[in-house]
């Protein structure tokens, strides 16, 4: 009886194993680490899931590989509609909020996502600064890491165009609208829904369209 306990817990130890591998690969992740509240939560999912039910002698391991097949294709399901659709990625993902613009520290966006004064310091000594007022901007990423971009810097590094949606942030960096946007865009022979990911440089736009839109340029 215990040999068959041990042989059933080491199987679902076996499924849980290749679920992960397959949610790694099928996701795009090199790991498991979160980059946003949906990862965080399934990773509390997952781990609950294998925790809970890998000793629990009354549930086979054909109903645990079939609750973690349901589960991988919850978080594939939302992957897929988070990537293909803005306001499902906002809501999934969140977006990145500016806490610095132009070395002034804006008070209450820090304070409403959480951020407190030591908080900012420590992110912006880690970023290697110490004097605010040499910072241009400073945003807050969805994993709560700290961008940083110094007076004088490139903004090249910042992209304008991400999964089709324009950084109205960056576009007041730069001073320029989203009218000039779409006349770069039509320009290349590009449509904003063609955008992976687009950056500015020397005065215009480098895109990265999806595939299929690359023999759309011109």
């Amino acid at each position: 009886m215990k040999i068959f306990s041990y042989s059933d817990i080491g199987l679902k130890l076996f499924i849980g194993l290749v679920t992960v591998i397959i949610q790694i690969n099928l996701l795009g992740k090199g790991n498991l680490a979160p980059a946003n509240a949906v990862d965080q939560i399934q990773n509390y999912v997952l781990g609950g899931i294998i925790g809970g039910m890998i000793y629990n002698s009354d549930i086979t391991a054909l109903e645990f590989f079939l609750i973690l097949v349901i589960w991988t294709l919850i978080v594939m399901v939302i992957k897929f509609g988070s990537n293909h659709n803005r306001y499902l990625r906002r809501l999934v993902n969140g977006e990145p909020h500016t806490i610095v613009r132009d070395g002034r520290i804006l008070v209450a966006v820090a304070t409403r996502f959480g951020l407190s004064a030591g908080d900012l310091s420590l992110k912006l000594r880690t970023a290697g600064v110490t004097d605010v007022s040499l910072v241009k901007r400073a945003v807050l990423e969805q994993n709560g890491q700290l961008t940083v971009t110094l007076v004088g810097a490139d903004s090249v590094k910042y992209p304008v165009i991400l999964d089709t949606v324009i950084d109205q942030d960056i576009l007041e960096l730069i001073d320029k609208d989203e009218d000039w946007v779409a006349a770069i865009l039509a320009q290349q022979g590009y449509e904003l829904a063609d955008v992976y990911y687009a950056v500015y440089r020397g005065g215009s736009l480098v895109v990265a369209p999806y595939p299929g839109h690359e023999t759309v340029k011109k």
